[in-house]
């Protein structure tokens, strides 16, 4: 696998790790995974080509 590749893989694995750790411990696990998904799209909308 390309290296810039994987590089964007651990960065959008990291967001979402990030954004559900703010939920961890409410007992929320709907809010935790909105968190995650949420943060993954957004990594994902700024290191992908549009098309």
């Amino acid at each position: 696998m390309d290296r810039e590749l994987t590089l964007e893989f651990v960065r959008v694995t990291e967001s979402a790790a990030i954004a559900t750790g703010r939920w961890l411990g409410r007992g929320n696990k709907e809010m935790a995974d909105d968190a995650a998904v949420t943060a993954m799209r957004q990594v994902f909308d700024t290191c992908l080509p549009p098309g």
